[in-house]
């Protein structure tokens, strides 16, 4: 049965911000020829119109799982101006699902494109541990759910003489999963490092992997077989992050996908990443580049033939459904993924009989999701709460096809969901590929309805817990602003270390014509 939401034409009203002189503005969203709109009209700079996302159909799929979270309980900032006042405030309806923390804005690559790395901002931001450590515990204690899982991130974060000391004082304050962002440089020919951060509690590296051959990712390419060697022998799990650009990378989508199952025993995953576009640039040239979550999908769809398709994929907020159904056994509040329905979208693939197989061709994903929901609140309301209880009521295998599957799903499934094993999970990731999307906003798709909801926040020296798209796209007011204040100069930290900033510099990426 077709719902009302798929059949209803997207047409509403929220708010943004001007790309000239970030004013707030009503912004419409809107349907037309296939896809969602967004345009908006700032009294001094005029109309800007742009893609939302590429695919009204698969927009009103995702729009069937908004869902809000709880919010916050203990504030660190007043609500004033959103999104001018972040830090996080009780207008805020996500926790943090993952708090990133910039140790260094120093990086050993010298890309044309980039503009907040130490060289061209004039000053080098490094928090002292200490520092670091304070921004953690006021992560890890807000309420009613504390951070769990820290990325560590940069500039390149191994640039850091004292990362280990980092990490271990990170993994100190109870934080279970940590994230390690990195171009992969140092890894590749430094195993000791490889294995003393994997030591010292570093679970995923975060590799930026923008395609598979040097003339598209012109970053890191020749390191990435040292990075996954390396990481192999210290058995640190990598998941790839490319960043999707219409018209540079976007034709080796499969390719990427390809490369990580080719090496699944250390790839754990691929994060696409679509691009956000940086200052003033007209819309001709937006189109040209633009490339929303749909549409890197379809091309995946295309490139994959079919093996991976776009019905394949859900919004981050379906898997509520989960966070609801543990909570109600557990009665304690839980990790619970609130984005907006249109920030990101992902699948778990794995390999069978040489083919590429979503989880979605033996797991009825959407029935499973209802279910939860509808035994989440059936447990809440009664006092089965016993593993013996739960596991008379509570029939998992009518939503798994087993004779399709590469395991016990079902089994696997209760394991994690009921008896809360949590190694099962680890089993499941380990047999799985991850494949995500996550669109951060720039400032022509900027929906303040989508910050507010944001639940992957950057950590600042001052005590604040800032959206990522606000720290990143309202730089002057957030990351620029915060960097300089507990930054020092370039010609200071030269004086003090004995070093010069340009000898970190083992690549240059200059731009082509």
């Amino acid at each position: 049965m077709i719902s009302e939401v798929e059949l209803r034409k997207i047409d509403y009203f929220t708010k943004s911000l001007c790309p000239e002189c970030l004013r707030i503005i009503s912004a419409r969203v809107y349907e037309d020829d296939g896809r969602v709109m967004i345009s908006k009209t700032c009294p001094d700079h005029g109309e800007f119109v742009d893609v939302y996302w590429g695919d009204a159909g698969m927009f009103r799929k995702a729009m069937k799982y908004a869902h809000d979270g709880r919010g916050i309980e203990t504030n660190i900032t007043e609500y004033k101006t959103c999104p001018f006042s972040c830090g996080l405030c009780w207008n805020h309806k996500s926790h943090t699902a993952l708090l990133n923390i910039v140790v260094t804005n120093r990086c050993n690559i010298a890309c044309w494109y980039c503009f907040f790395y130490a060289k061209k901002a004039g000053y080098v931001y490094e928090p002292s541990v200490e520092k670091i450590v304070e921004m953690v515990r006021i992560a890890k204690n807000m309420k009613p759910v504390g951070a769990n899982a820290i990325q560590i991130t940069g500039g390149e974060p191994t640039l850091r003489d004292d990362l280990v000391e980092i990490i271990k004082a990170i993994k100190a304050e109870g934080i279970d999963h940590i994230q390690l962002n990195t171009n992969g440089i140092k890894l590749s020919t430094d195993l000791d490092l490889a294995k003393r951060v994997k030591e010292a509690g570093v679970n995923t590296i975060y590799l930026s992997f923008d395609g598979v051959s040097e003339e598209i990712n012109k970053k890191n390419h020749p390191y990435i077989p040292g990075v996954l060697n390396n990481c192999r022998k210290a058995e640190l799990g990598i998941v790839l992050v490319p960043t999707v650009i219409k018209g540079v990378n976007d034709h080796q989508l499969g390719d990427i996908i390809r490369f990580g199952f080719d090496n699944i025993d250390v790839v754990r995953g691929v994060n696409f990443q679509p691009v956000s576009i940086t200052g003033s640039v007209p819309r001709k040239e937006r189109e040209e580049i633009r490339i929303t979550i749909p549409d890197a999908i379809k091309r995946i769809e295309e490139q994959t033939d079919g093996e991976i398709a776009r019905e394949d994929f859900y919004p981050v907020p379906s898997v509520s459904a989960i966070s609801h159904f543990v909570e109600s056994i557990t009665g304690i509040a839980q990790y619970e993924l609130t984005t907006h329905f249109a920030c990101g979208m992902a699948t778990y693939v794995f390999r069978m009989n040489g083919k590429m197989v979503p989880i979605t061709r033996f797991v009825d994903v959407e029935g499973l999701f209802e279910y939860l929901d509808e035994k989440a609140e059936e447990i809440r309301n009664s006092r089965i709460k016993t593993v013996r209880a739960l596991k008379g009521i509570i029939d998992l295998r009518k939503f798994v096809d087993n004779d399709l599957a590469p395991f016990d799903v079902s089994k696997l499934l209760f394991d994690i969901l009921v008896r809360h094993d949590y190694s099962s999970l680890g089993q499941f990731h380990e047999k799985a590929l991850f494949i995500g999307m996550m669109h951060f906003m720039d400032l022509y798709n900027y929906d303040l309805e989508r910050i507010c909801r944001c639940d992957i926040h950057y950590a600042s020296p001052d005590g604040r817990i800032i959206p990522f798209c606000t720290f990143n796209v309202i730089s002057d007011v957030y990351r620029d602003k915060v960097q300089a204040e507990y930054g020092i100069p370039i010609g200071e930290w030269e004086r003090k270390t004995g070093r010069k900033l340009k000898d970190d510099i083992v690549r240059v990426v200059r731009k082509t014509v």
